[in-house]
């Protein structure tokens, strides 16, 4: 297909006697913003490792943009509390350092660059995690539960901000989400995965399906529904959430 940059075919991951993954075939297009959902343990993580390179699939076969640059922004960061390092400092440690300054811009995170990462809020530090995934102006931005730690409102926030990075910097997006609500409202391009590709399309039609409803109808009819929301006033991404994880 034209303007892709990364293909999936029929991959397969088994570890030991357990399949994770099975027969999963998937493209995204360069710009595009595409969504993974599932339940807990479907292998939207273990999609994501193969897609970046970190697990070797059992089989199939994945076909790449030649020279495809990829970011990657983790659940947490795990850093040593005894070790004092500022927001800026943290990010020089990147080798791409030609975008530092478009990047800080883009995020926001101007006024963070010398405090102590290890007092971020959560919404602060998740804003450094993305500017840090997008230093190299990648192709292909990989998000994996991006909104963890923020709470309904933020969530909102850091949806329009990663929607924006994209126009910016021109990048694809490939995000794991367990946030229904905002699923419809922000992507391309929704896959619900269950170890295999149940569903996959444009929101409107995969919210439609009956695998989708389905797989998640014990979440209740509100989560089901499209997310809406509209305002006149601004949300902080910096509040803790307080609903499930994954």
């Amino acid at each position: 297909m034209k303007n892709t940059i990364i293909s999936l075919d029929k991959i397969s991951y088994q570890k030991g006697d357990v399949t994770i993954l099975h027969d999963v075939s998937l493209a995204i297009l360069a710009k595009e913003l595409v969504t993974v959902i599932g339940p807990n343990g479907a292998g939207k993580t273990t999609l994501l490792k193969v897609i970046l390179g970190l697990l070797t699939p059992t089989g199939g076969k994945i076909t790449k943009l030649s020279a495809l640059k990829i970011g990657y922004m983790p659940q947490k960061l795990h850093m040593d509390p005894s070790l004092p390092i500022t927001v800026k400092r943290f990010l020089e440690f990147s080798r791409y350092q030609d975008a530092l300054h478009e990047v800080v811009t883009a995020v926001g995170i101007d006024k963070l660059l010398e405090k102590s990462i290890h007092i971020l809020s959560g919404g602060e530090l998740q804003r450094i995690l993305l500017a840090r995934a997008l230093l190299g102006k990648p192709d292909l931005l990989v998000l994996d539960e991006p909104l963890q730690g923020v709470d309904i409102n933020g969530q909102v926030s850091l949806y329009k901000l990663i929607y924006e990075v994209r126009q910016i910097l021109g990048c694809a997006v490939l995000l794991v989400s367990h946030d229904l609500h905002f699923v419809h409202a922000a992507s391309d391009k929704v896959i619900c995965l269950n170890h295999h590709i149940c569903c996959a399309g444009k929101p409107e039609e995969v919210k439609k399906h009956p695998n989708y409803q389905s797989l998640f109808s014990s979440y209740g009819p509100e989560i089901l529904a499209p997310y809406a929301h509209s305002h006149n006033h601004s949300h902080d991404i910096d509040n803790k959430r307080d609903d499930y994880n994954e």
